[in-house]
Formats: structure tokens, C-alpha cells, sequence
């Protein structure tokens, strides 16, 4: 097994403390509201929401893939960190056995917000189809949704 890792940054206007509310601790509600093409819907399946639980994605009629379950590993509201892992789906492919991300929101100098993510891509072989390409692409259409978010919350400057 082997472990592919990169990180991704995307500069927000929104403060941390709001953006983690919307995007993280209502991300359930909120995600599919504002791309529904790409999210159908997210759902507790097992769990409180906390730590543990499992929750299963089922991606809308734009998306390449059907659903995805993904486990809380860590939420740590007081520093604007969330750990999670997808462990089961079709986005995990032939080649993929688990992703995990670290998710840290800092704060801008300009009242705004970092958004940082680390992924990790944990691999069933080492000759596997993982390119930088794939990963470009899965870089855009994270910022894409977090642009859709950043965007609603502008729209809606008294949410959160």
C-alpha cells in the first residue's frame, strides 16, 4: 500500500469562525443546497455527527460518481480543524483503499480566511493510476465548491 499526499489553499473573504459554521458544521445542509447538480444530498447514517460517525454522500446528476461514506475523524471547532476520510465509494476506484483529509481554516490578514487542505491518498498497490492530472482536477473541483459556498455566504451575509 502506498500514500500519495498534497495540499491545497484557497483565500476567502469570509472569517474563519463563520466559514467553518457554514462549510464544515453545517456542510451537510448547506453543500447540497447551493451545488445540487454535484451533491444530491449528505446524510448521517451512523452516529450523532460527531467524531465516529458515518455519513453517506450521494452525488448529483453532474457528478462521475454514484455515493461515497465518509467517516468524522476529528472536529476541532475552537481551532477551525476537521479531519475526515472517505472509506467507501465508487470515487475510491480500483486503485484507492481510503482518503483522508485535514481540513485548517486560518485567518487572513485581511479579516478573511486560508482555507488549507491536506489530503491523503492511501493506495491499494504502488503501480496505480493516480496522476497529477487526476489530482489537478480534484484540486479545481474542490475550489469550485468552495467558491459556490463563499459565494452564498456573501449572498446571504446574515447566515451563520
Amino acid at each position: 500500500m502506498g500514500l500519495i499526499t498534497y495540499e491545497h489553499e484557497v483565500i476567502c473573504s469570509i472569517p474563519p469562525a463563520k466559514l467553518f459554521k457554514a462549510f464544515i458544521l453545517d456542510g451537510d445542509h448547506l453543500i447540497p443546497k447551493v451545488l445540487p447538480e454535484a451533491f444530491k444530498s449528505i446524510k448521517i447514517i451512523e452516529g450523532d455527527g460527531g467524531v465516529g460517525s458515518i455519513k453517506l454522500i450521494t452525488f448529483g446528476e453532474g457528478s462521475q460518481y454514484k455515493s461515497a461514506k465518509h467517516r468524522v475523524d476529528e472536529i476541532d471547532e475552537a481551532n477551525h480543524v476537521y479531519k475526515y476520510s472517505i472509506i467507501e465509494g465508487d470515487v475510491l476506484g480500483e486503485d484507492l483503499e481510503s482518503i483522508s483529509y485535514v481540513i485548517k481554516i486560518e485567518a487572513s490578514a485581511d479579516g478573511g480566511s486560508v482555507f488549507k487542505t491536506v489530503s491523503h491518498y492511501h493506495t491499494k498497490h504502488d503501480a496505480h493510476g493516480i496522476t497529477e492530472e487526476k489530482i489537478k482536477e480534484g484540486k479545481e473541483k474542490a475550489k469550485a465548491l468552495f467558491k459556490a459556498v463563499e459565494a452564498h455566504l456573501h449572498a446571504h451575509p446574515d447566515a451563520y
